[in-house]
């Protein structure tokens, strides 16, 4: 079993560079707007990527190699990079950034655009900061320290118990509906609960954190950068994270959800009776 030897402070000092560097970045893109001809596709139509997404990207991987050497940073436009090994002793950390995550709202000028910065440890994932970009709140966590929304403690909204009148986030998988996505916005229907779709992974997991909906279910398959920060944030506020089959400690990537206590058990069930019957499998 590999000892976990970075300190608290340690972490406390990562989480607030993270904080430091995405507000560079907010800086920097609610400057900006990308013209027609910036825009281009990665992996197919709808898959934006713009100048404004690798500047960004490429100060934040620069500071991170420069101020914690030997770590290592995973970006989403520019992969794995490295800085020289260090001798002090401590475990490396593994950054995951998304520089814009809500790229197809920047684009086309709408909100729901966020910075997400994670680091992971052996532990798992131990920092976490969501920058939402337009409205300029930073929703941050450090494991087993709780979640803040700019400084100030977060909870999900437990006064609001249960899902009626409550409100679903959740997120297109690529571009495309996942499996179960319509039986389980129509089975919450009727429960009064309404669904909307921000177009960004890390706002949603964070805005459940704050108490701004009562669950978010992202049932596609998603990256690191997508998720691990909002993850965090969600969990340290109070949330229960959970895959299609129950409660998880660690973050899946090929199908999340966290929501309020008191509803969760219920969302992830009616989020596996759709899959199933989505699919022509058991429930």
């Amino acid at each position: 079993m590999t000892q976990d030897t970075r300190t608290e402070r340690d972490l406390g000092g990562a989480h607030d560079v993270a904080i430091e560097l995405t507000r560079w970045a907010q800086a920097r893109i609610s400057g900006s707007r990308p013209g027609n001809d910036d825009a281009q596709e990665k992996a197919g139509p709808g898959d934006w990527v713009t100048s404004v997404d690798r500047a960004v990207e490429e100060h934040i991987r620069a500071e991170l190699l420069s101020r914690f050497p030997g770590d290592v940073v995973v970006g989403e436009e520019a992969g794995t990079s490295s800085s020289h090994p260090d001798d002090s002793g401590r475990d490396s950390l593994t950054w995951y950034i998304d520089p814009i995550d809500g790229t197809t709202n920047f684009v086309h000028g709408l909100p729901g655009v966020s910075v997400s910065v994670a680091a992971v440890d052996p532990r798992g994932t131990a920092v976490g900061v969501v920058h939402d970009v337009y409205r300029n709140e930073v929703f941050s966590a450090i494991r087993n320290g709780g979640a803040r929304l700019d400084g100030r403690p977060i909870t999900p909204a437990v006064d609001r118990a249960g899902l009626r009148g409550g409100l679903l986030l959740t997120e297109w998988s690529g571009i495309s509906p996942w499996t179960g996505m319509q039986g389980l916005i129509e089975s919450l229907q009727g429960e009064y609960t309404a669904t909307r779709i921000l177009g960004s992974c890390a706002l949603s997991l964070a805005s459940v954190g704050a108490g701004r909906a009562t669950a978010a279910v992202l049932g596609g398959h998603y990256n690191p950068w997508d998720v691990l920060a909002g993850a965090l944030i969600a969990v340290e506020a109070g949330c229960v994270m959970f895959d299609v089959d129950g409660a998880v400690d660690a973050v899946p990537m090929t199908g999340l959800g966290v929501a309020q206590p008191d509803v969760a058990e219920t969302v992830q069930r009616r989020w596996k009776a759709a899959a199933a019957e989505s699919s022509g499998g058991p429930s």
